[in-house]
């Protein structure tokens, strides 16, 4: 039987043991409406309130001050559009290599008549905050820059970043889901004022997600109809993944530290394994400010989805870093904003590490990425290298 490695954490987790045992009892059990006032609304309500007493302690902020959303799709668009329709026009800046969650919000908003400044980034995708500084102007009503990069791995310089903002006064907002419960930061000290997270990449359920709103950040709602969330959220809560959401991050806290510390040393098992095997790869990203369990690879001269289908023929999963659009693959827009070359670019593949990723899944993953590279750089055509 094919031996099964799952490297694609960064994309989504499984759900943590002790979370689906949380969550089990308000499929069926705790099923009322959690805004009804008789005693089955009432049990619901619990649920939620611990949850979201959960998340705050965690991030060290106000119960009040959490919002539930459906992912973290719908929290950068609350973030962004929430701080700019606030405001009714004017300037905002991001980077080049946001997710495309913020990047197509900022395009939508660029429609409305907004303007957007895209800041670009080093070889590491590293943000510069002097850029940050210089691209701030009279009418500059918000800033926002993630806090890890999903694709290379990359953190972010947001303290320094939220300096720069807190100095002229203007709200920022951050794309956390991939650093929430994965590496430790302190809102106030980075001086965040809206920050988006997510479940399902921490070990809890997808479908559920979470915008942190500073008391006094002026943000309206964008989704309307009904009192939900201190009406700045109206729909029903999905109260089976909040309280997994809720337990997903007691989880984290208490396995956060440990946690990182053993997949970074992965992470380097991984590399220094994968280099002293194939010839012509590189580690893309910062080499040291970076999520512990992200390695970002390129491969030259090997489109990442024919090394990707190979892994997977093997009972590996990892992630290309390009998209087939309308029939064309092409690089990664977070390698091209990095400067990458287009023969390395093409072949981006990011393994994402987790819980239970083992040493002897980490040495099968490399033996693989061996055989497989080494196999479909002898089928290029004579002269193709």
């Amino acid at each position: 039987m094919t031996r099964r490695v799952y490297l694609d954490h960064n994309a989504s987790t499984p759900v943590h043991p002790e979370v689906l045992a949380e969550m089990l009892p308000y499929f069926s059990e705790v099923y009322g409406n959690p805004s009804s006032i008789h005693a089955f609304g009432r049990a619901a309500r619990e649920g939620v309130d611990l949850a979201r007493e959960r998340v705050a302690q965690f991030l060290g902020v106000a119960p009040t001050e959490v919002v539930f959303t459906s992912g973290g799709t719908e929290s950068d668009n609350f973030g962004i559009k929430g701080l700019a329709f606030a405001r009714g026009r004017g300037h905002l800046i991001t980077s080049k290599i946001e997710h495309h969650a913020v990047l197509r919000t900022c395009q939508a908003l660029e429609g409305m008549g907004f303007e957007v400044t895209y800041v670009g980034v080093d070889g590491h995708g590293m943000v510069d905050p002097d850029e940050v500084r210089r691209a701030i102007r009279p009418d500059t009503i918000a800033v926002s820059i993630m806090h890890a990069n999903s694709e290379v791995g990359t953190l972010q310089p947001i303290e320094a970043i939220g300096r720069a903002t807190r100095e002229r006064g203007i709200p920022l907002h951050v794309d956390a889901v991939q650093t929430f419960g994965k590496v430790p930061f302190d809102v106030h000290a980075l001086g965040i004022d809206a920050l988006s997270f997510s479940a399902h990449k921490i070990y809890g359920p997808k479908g559920i997600a979470g915008l942190y709103v500073r008391k006094g950040t002026r943000m309206v709602s964008i989704q309307h109809g009904g009192e939900h969330e201190r009406r700045r959220r109206a729909g029903t809560e999905n109260v089976p993944g909040i309280v997994g959401l809720g337990k997903a991050v007691e989880v984290r806290a208490r396995e956060m530290a440990a946690e990182a510390e053993r997949l970074g040393a992965l992470r380097t098992r991984l590399w220094e394994g994968i280099r002293a095997g194939v010839p012509e790869v590189r580690l893309s990203g910062h080499p040291v400010v970076r999520l512990p369990g992200t390695a970002s690879l390129l491969f030259r001269h090997i489109e990442s989805e024919s090394l990707v289908l190979g892994l997977d023929l093997k009972g590996i999963g990892v992630s290309a870093g390009s998209a087939c659009t309308a029939g064309n693959v092409e690089p990664s827009h977070v390698l091209v904003a990095m400067g990458v070359a287009l023969d390395w670019a093409m072949g981006a593949v990011r393994c994402s590490l987790g819980r239970s990723t083992t040493a002897a899944d980490v040495d099968y993953v490399v033996a693989s990425v061996a055989t497989v590279a080494r196999k479909l750089r002898e089928a290029l055509p004579v002269g193709a290298a």
